[in-house]
């Protein structure tokens, strides 16, 4: 049941950063320094800087719902992930407002940068295939599906060879279901085979990377998977085109970090 009142949840070691900033339920709708980047018609992106007493530099990143419901569900995300092991972002604080809006808040991946974006500024797709692989079939293997498993929300570190790649937008991760699970699982992949088509990746290595992601979960990439995973892709093509001209600003990239 929805409670009436104002709730924070905060992590632990995270409280004592919250009261320095100035940062509890109500704040986190009208604090100065939290930034919106990108406003939809249920939600705000935000980011907030700040340097701590002790010289820290901090970003969180802070999601605003009009409602409760998908702060829930992106809590419930996170910590699915979190019991199988399967890396993401750190959660650090959610809860509501009485009035029904919510929101959640992580800490920054620093170091890391999303993956479509490294490949766009000149990293190689082939550097990347390998971890890109493996996660998607550590979480499918978990018996979890992402259904917003774009290679936008796979996050990865360079500084690592290979580079440590972690899971992101979590707020649609469900357990596979006992039946269909197949159609879901196929769902997953389309999406990750339809972000790279407007890159700099190859159908060698398109084909390279579900045969790694397949290998890694014990299955078969034969020509039925491949088909069903194209076939989805195509559909994924005609319904991306109507949702970017329906919400223009649906896209927009997270902002570099600005301390002040």
């Amino acid at each position: 049941m929805f409670e009436r009142q104002d709730i924070f949840h905060a992590a632990a070691d995270w409280q004592p950063v919250f009261r320095e900033v100035g940062l509890d339920a109500e704040a986190v709708f009208i604090h100065p320094h939290i930034k919106c980047w990108r406003k939809l018609d249920d939600r705000e992106n935000c980011t907030m800087d700040a340097e701590l007493v002790d010289g820290r530099k901090i970003r969180l990143h802070v999601k605003r719902y009009t409602t409760a419901d998908p702060m829930h569900a992106e809590v419930s995300g996170f910590r699915l992930l979190q019991e199988q092991a399967i890396p993401t972002a750190n959660l650090v604080a959610w809860g509501h407002l009485a009035d029904g809006r919510s929101f959640v808040i992580t800490e920054d991946l620093a170091g890391y940068g999303a993956a479509d974006k490294l490949i766009e500024r000149g990293e190689s797709f082939e550097r990347l295939l390998a971890s890109i692989a493996d996660l998607a079939a550590k979480l499918h293997r978990a018996g979890l599906h992402h259904r917003d498993l774009y290679l936008c929300h796979f996050f990865a570190d360079l500084s690592h060879d290979p580079p440590a790649v972690r899971l992101i937008d979590v707020a649609r991760v469900r357990r596979l279901p006992r039946f269909f699970a197949r159609r879901w699982i196929v769902k997953d992949l389309a999406q990750l085979w339809y972000s790279t088509l407007s890159l700099a990746a190859t159908d060698e290595q398109r084909t390279r990377l579900m045969a790694r992601y397949s290998a890694t979960r014990g299955i078969e990439f034969d020509a039925r998977l491949r088909r069903a995973i194209e076939r989805k892709a195509r559909w994924i093509a005609r319904h991306d085109r109507k949702l970017r001209r329906a919400q223009p600003k649906r896209n927009i990239s997270i902002p570099q970090t600005e301390v002040p």
